[in-house]
């Protein structure tokens, strides 16, 4: 007799069986109209500061996914987050892709990069969010488990593919809704001109929202829950 193949399941299916710590995206009560910006593989000394930048000038507090490695390079620019009021994530310590890892390398990768985050902000990230959103079930329960909330997000600007600031507008005004988690970059290549398309587009995707009477909220506040893990 074959011993039964074990079924692995999809993001999207993990999503539907542990919905109370995976979030693509929030529940928004009538009336509602909030949206959270977050930015993944900061920081670096050439993309992040130009968002901060933007960010500050127009008093938007957003949240940070930080890739551990980075952040220990870069100590100031997440003190100058957390003094802007922005929100830091755990974005794994060097961005491998997890599903292919056991599940002691996964836990390093989060633990790391925790200690890292700690150091600069103070406090343990209670959100994770798995490098190209890819998880699997044994490290989503896990997570779960030891106080951590996983979060994706449900509008995807592309930005890390090079495209121009109006193909990334044109990504987030099609696909923004209440309660929407909208993906960008702040870091992740020395190439030149990298993620010149976000740098460009951020003040338009701000300017367009805010017509459209959105509001820009951290993910603690869109969630409805905490920054720190629980212990």
């Amino acid at each position: 007799m074959h011993k039964m193949k074990k079924q692995h399941l999809t993001i999207a299916e993990l999503r539907l069986k542990y919905p109370h710590i995976f979030k693509l995206n929030a529940k928004q009560r009538h009336g509602e109209r909030q949206v959270a910006l977050t930015f993944d593989d900061a920081p670096d000394n050439r993309i992040t500061p130009l968002v901060l930048d933007i960010l500050k000038e127009h008093n938007i507090r957003a949240t940070f996914f930080l890739v551990g490695s980075r952040a220990k390079a870069y100590p100031g620019l997440v003190e100058r987050m957390v003094r802007e009021g922005h929100v830091i994530g755990n974005h794994s310590y060097n961005h491998p892709l997890l599903t292919k890892l056991t599940l002691p390398a996964f836990e390093h990768q989060v633990k790391d990069t925790e200690r890292i985050i700690e150091q600069s902000t103070g406090y343990k990230p209670r959100y994770f969010r798995p490098p190209y959103g890819e998880i699997n079930e044994e490290q989503l329960r896990w997570a779960g488990d030891n106080g951590y909330m996983v979060v994706n997000w449900d509008v995807d600007t592309n930005d890390w593919r090079g495209l121009t600031a109006s193909r990334i507008l044109q990504n987030v005004m099609r696909g923004v809704r209440p309660g929407s988690i909208i993906l960008q970059h702040a870091s992740g290549s020395t190439q030149n001109g990298y993620l010149h398309g976000t740098v460009k587009a951020l003040p338009s995707i701000i300017q367009q929202l805010r017509e459209r009477k959105y509001e820009f909220v951290t993910l603690p506040d869109l969630l409805q829950d905490q920054k720190e893990k629980k212990e």
